[in-house]
């Protein structure tokens, strides 16, 4: 519905470059089926004033009639924050992440950032027992642990550490922090690069291993100044 009623500019708000992208990315992050997003946008359309016609040749369901009245009235705002607290993984702190990062003018990258590393991330869930290595072999999430890497797949003599990239298009750059490159240093042949790409058209995947002495890699270091602002007060 939100995607209906505000077409393009609904993309530009969140940040995507083109329905598909949106569909694609919206889709793995909460779990449902790219198509189903779609689906769901066209059943609305012919509500909204927008060029394309949607399924106008059928009555709609009526739990869309519902949702289409309790919903209808809101302005841009508050149905942008209702739909960001269902499609964020932790609403509670990223919006306030979102409004903090908002006073650099950074706000326009956020959701898109935010939604695209959780599709990467449920994309590695989905599909990691394709990757022969780690075929059989259970995970664990250490994302919120801020060890250099989101995933440990387990084996018998210890872990594979993976770090989940994701990327817009089937060709661009990919970043590591300075802790990530420090581990993927030190783990070597036991720390993969999961890279997830191509959301613009069809999510595929390739994997980097001892992606710091990889052949197909070439990290090259930046460093820029960060101002450090700090408030003090006395007690």
């Amino acid at each position: 519905m939100y995607l209906s009623k505000y077409d393009k500019q609904a993309l530009e708000i969140l940040g995507f470059e083109s329905f598909i992208e949106a569909y694609n990315t919206i889709g793995l992050a909460i779990k449902v089926k790219p198509l189903s997003i779609r689906n769901y946008r066209d059943e609305f359309d012919p509500v909204f004033p927008n060029k394309r016609k949607g399924w106008h040749k059928r009555p709609m369901f009526q739990t869309r009639v519902e949702m289409l009245n309790k919903y209808k009235d809101l302005d841009i705002e508050v149905f942008t924050d209702l739909i960001k607290n269902i499609i964020y993984q932790n609403p509670a702190v990223n919006l306030i992440e979102e409004k903090v990062e908002s006073e650099e003018d950074k706000s326009r990258t956020f959701a898109k950032r935010l939604i695209t590393g959780q599709a990467a991330e449920q994309y590695f869930r989905d599909n990691y027992q394709s990757v022969p290595a780690f075929n059989g072999l259970a995970f664990e999430e250490t994302t919120k642990f801020g060890c250099g890497f989101d995933f440990r797949v387990l084996h018998d003599a210890g872990f594979y550490a993976v770090e989940v990239k994701g990327l817009e298009k089937a060709k661009g750059a990919i970043g590591l922090t300075n802790k990530e490159y420090k581990t993927a240093f030190y783990l070597k042949e036991n720390y993969f690069v999961f890279l997830v790409k191509n959301f613009i058209e069809m999510p595929v995947h390739d994997l980097f291993k001892n992606p710091i002495f990889s052949r197909e890699l070439d990290f090259i270091k930046s460093e820029r100044t960060i101002k450090q602002v700090s408030w003090n007060a006395s007690v």
